[in-house]
């Protein structure tokens, strides 16, 4: 569609091109330029700066109310300075050989130090110095004759036909040839209301249209315009396109409507022509749609559905099952299957039990000995198409033997995996990095994006060649004395080395691809594209990449299937014996690599949640083994009754109070930073003490209590042992197999290998401690409270020199404050439970006064206050 100006259409300003009017700007006699003056016109008078600037170029100045006095003087060529740019005073100046200017243009020249133009085009600013636009899709003449004068005032330029001096393109729809030459050379499209807000801003000072954040706002889309329908997808894939296609300014609609200008189909789906309202619609394939997203611009011609549909009526013999037209005979079909299926399926492929599918998928957040179905797809109905022709069997005359069955098989296997990792190199990988390598500024992703999803799979895809060329030659000089274990050994090195990468950060990689694909909508496109071919099956980027985590075990179970049918006399079978134990020690170090790994990143969490936690806590031969949360049955750490978390490192166990929960619901903290409030985040715990392993002589397991137990500790400094004592606070941690860890870990710090004898076991009467009452929560809140009244009243009197009267008169203030029951009705217990709730369940009248548990007093020292809570 091409502009009223390219259609013939004639308007004041819009018939003649910039080069006809440099010719006018000529026809000035040197007379004309010899007696100029500036008149300033109505409220321009009260701008000082215009005021000013009209001053300072040296010729008259003078001022009107309406400037219509001085239009038929023609013994002067006067610039008037107009505020208004319509009207008919605007008009009957411009019709004169005299010039007007907008108070921003004469600052503008004045700053400049430039001289005043000798063209006649009203120049209202320069926003637009240094623009050269192009129209195209506006088919009325009113409108495209005003955005040609604001152009014009703008001081922009316009020109009627594409070239390489265009900086901006301006057009209401995509499409056409015009878009097409501007979306190749990266031209600027905007929509006509950049135009018209550029206006709006005319007043502005230093406002450019051309920069890039006012530009990117008024971008043309990439269906801008266009009304398009899907036909032939899922309820699914129909709504995500129909999301993008909004996003896009596109509008939806149906087959039904006559306006219609696209009908996108998904060619896998519907095997025949449509009929449509309008001969001019266009009916392409689904490639089009994502094109268009990731290029701005694709030519219909290049994806029209019925051309595809004709390729496939002339090409019987296509490999595409899904892309065969339902006119397609029926029996030949089955024919051509049964031909495919003979000639990719191996030997006694059809008798056994499948390996890959049966065995399961690796469980990423488990184990990797595992066979667990994967968390992400375990679709194995998908077939990914091989790239390469599958091997060949030897020409026999006899029956092959089972093991040579099951050999094909790991060949099979092997090569299509190869083929995955190819794909996701030369369809997803390598064009990437092509494009942030030629033009990063335009690329689909950059450097860094690239390798936080690719940077460990490289090593895979080089190991796993060497081992398929391994296994060709096997197959190339077969005998059934060929060592097929030996391949798994001649590669277990490099397995250790390039999987533990690949498996530790999958999760980190899965995230870094996720979050593009949501952020990036021209790589979207992209992915969407290559989903779409054959050698990815129909799969996605992310389905494809998960294929490296499950082949270790399928490997496994395919061995294994051949060493079945190998006989112990046979050579190979010690080798593939030691081959499956290489196996399971690659999959063991990945998984002790994964731990390790896990653990520092942990580690990291938790310094970063907890405040003035020690620096030296992080390092690179330190990682989490375990958290464990508890409450302190002694004074010697944070206090009696505080809840913990003790968390357990290689070499140390850093002790972090937990913080209240309304300490956490708290809002953020926020200081001022360059005029910007920045919230601080806070942190969940506090640190309380970092106690080395190599300190800890025992873990005191304190038999009559299911849930407590203690760590003896060796002081350095004092040159004297110190107890710590816990309860388990989580109902799902066992302590027995929570302390047998915490044993084991000590011996690996000291080198031993007799854990238990770091393993105490005493009862609670042998510490002095009494644990008779198991609801230690309720006891240790009381407790917590009384201590923390005590120190209040304490820091207000001296009770060293306080009389003995003074003593109980505080004793009783302090007893009457800590205990009546609405007090401790609010109390939140460490169960979970409120103590109204608990005098219900034990239909405790309403009057009846709630008696704190005295069952955990380990010192004297709260004595007194716990006298006062016997007699409430």
């Amino acid at each position: 569609m091409e502009s009223a100006s390219e259609s013939g259409v004639t308007g004041p300003n819009a018939t003649s091109c910039d080069e006809e009017q440099s010719k006018c700007e000529e026809m000035s006699t040197l007379a004309e330029v010899e007696n100029r003056r500036i008149c300033l016109v109505g409220t321009v008078l009260d701008d000082e700066g215009t005021v000013k600037a009209a001053q300072n170029f040296g010729i008259p100045v003078i001022t009107s109310e309406t400037g219509s006095e001085y239009i038929l003087d023609d013994d002067w060529v006067t610039y008037f300075v107009v505020n208004q740019f319509d009207g008919p005073m605007f008009e009957a100046i411009h019709k004169s050989k005299h010039r007007i200017l907008g108070p921003p243009a004469l600052k503008e020249i004045y700053f400049a130090k430039e001289t005043l133009p000798s063209s006649n085009r009203p120049i209202y600013n320069y926003a637009m110095k240094g623009v050269i636009t192009c129209f195209t899709g506006i088919r009325k003449k009113e409108e495209l004759t005003h955005l040609v004068n604001l152009i014009h005032a703008m001081g922009g330029k316009i020109r009627k036909d594409m070239n390489s001096r265009i900086t901006h393109l301006i057009c209401n729809n995509s499409g056409g040839e015009k878009y097409q030459y501007a979306m190749t050379f990266r031209l600027t499209v905007v929509r006509p209301d950049w135009v018209l807000d550029a206006w709006k801003r005319r007043d502005e000072v230093n406002f450019n249209a051309n920069q890039e954040d006012f530009s990117r706002i008024h971008r043309t889309r990439a269906f801008e315009g266009q009304r398009i329908c899907f036909f032939g997808f899922s309820p699914e894939e129909h709504q995500h396109m129909v999301d993008v296609l909004v996003s896009n300014g596109g509008v939806p609609t149906n087959l039904e409507d006559p306006d219609c200008t696209h009908v996108i189909v998904d060619e896998h789906a519907v095997h025949t022509k449509l009929d449509v309202k309008n001969s001019k619609t266009h009916i392409l394939k689904a490639d089009w749609f994502w094109y268009t997203i990731q290029n701005g611009f694709a030519d219909e011609m290049d994806y029209r559905f019925d051309d595809y549909l004709d390729s496939i009526a002339n090409t019987p013999c296509s490999d595409r099952r899904d892309s065969l037209p339902v006119t397609f005979n029926k029996r030949k079909r089955k024919r051509l299957s049964r031909t495919i299926k003979e000639e990719l399926t191996p030997l006694g492929l059809g008798k056994r039990r499948s390996s890959v599918s049966d065995a399961g998928l690796l469980s990423v957040s488990g184990s990797f000995l595992e066979c667990t179905t994967s968390p992400d797809k375990n679709d194995v109905s998908k077939v990914i198409p091989e790239t390469e022709t599958p091997p060949e069997v030897p020409p026999s005359n006899k029956k092959q033997s089972m093991r040579f069955n099951h050999f094909l098989d790991f060949c099979q296997t092997e090569s299509n995996y190869v083929g995955i990792l190819d794909t996701i190199v030369k369809l997803f990988k390598e064009p990437l990095e092509k494009m942030a390598d030629t033009n990063p500024s335009d690329a689909l992703l950059n450097k860094s994006e690239i390798r936080a999803i690719f940077s460990n799979f490289q090593p895979i895809h080089d190991v796993h060649w060497k081992m398929l060329n391994s296994i060709k030659e096997l197959q190339a000089n077969w005998a059934e004395e060929c060592l097929i274990g030996k391949v798994i050994l001649d590669h277990r090195d490099d397995l250790i080395k390039a999987y533990p990468p690949y498996v530790n950060f999958f999760e980190q990689m899965k995230d870094a691809l996720v979050l593009c694909d949501n952020q990036k909508p021209r790589f979207h496109a992209f992915l969407k594209i290559n989903q779409a071919k054959p050698e990815c099956g129909r799969q996605s980027l992310q389905d494809l990449m998960i294929r490296p985590v499950q082949r270790l075990p399928s490997i496994s179970l395919l061995i294994n299937d051949i060493l079945k049918h190998t006989p112990k006399s046979n050579p190979d079978a010690k080798k593939l014996e030691e081959a499956l134990r290489a196996i399971k020690e690659v999959m063991t170090y990945i998984n002790e690599d994964k731990r390790k790994t896990e653990g520092q990143l942990a580690m990291f969490d938790i310094f970063n949640d907890i405040d003035n936690c020690p620096p030296d806590l992080v390092s690179a031969q330190r990682s989490l083994v375990s958290k464990c949360e508890v409450t302190e049955l002694s004074d010697q750490l944070s206090g009696r009754g505080d809840s913990l978390m003790l968390c357990l490192f290689t070499d140390n166990i850093e002790v972090c109070k937990k913080r209240s929960r309304g300490f956490n619901n708290a809002k953020s903290p926020s200081t001022t930073m360059n005029g910007l409030n920045v919230t601080t985040k806070v942190k969940s715990y506090k640190h309380i003490k970092l106690i080395s392993l190599s300190s800890i002589r025992y873990v005191v397991d304190i038999r009559d209590s299911p849930r407590a137990f203690a760590l003896s500790c060796r002081l350095s400094k004092e040159n004297k042992d110190k107890e710590y004592y816990f309860s388990i606070n989580e109902e799902e941690v066992d302590k027995t197999m929570y302390l047998r860890s915490l044993c084991k870990q000590l011996a690996e710090n000291s080198c031993r290998a007799d854990a238990e004898q770091f393993l105490a076991s005493v009862d609670s009467t042998e510490l002095s401690i009494d644990i008779s009452d198991l609801n230690i929560g309720t006891l240790s809140k009381a407790f917590k409270f009384a201590t923390r009244t005590r120190l209040k009243v304490g820091r207000a009197f001296s009770f060293n020199k306080t009389p003995s009267k003074l003593k109980r008169a505080v004793s009783t203030m302090m007893t009457n404050s800590l205990t009546p029951a609405s007090q401790l009705a609010q109390m939140k217990l460490a169960s979970c439970n409120n103590i109204n709730e608990i005098g219900e369940e034990e239909k405790v009248s309403k009057k009846e006064t709630l008696v704190a548990p005295m069952s955990v007093q380990p010192t004297r020292k709260a004595n007194a206050i716990m006298a006062g809570l016997r007699r409430i």
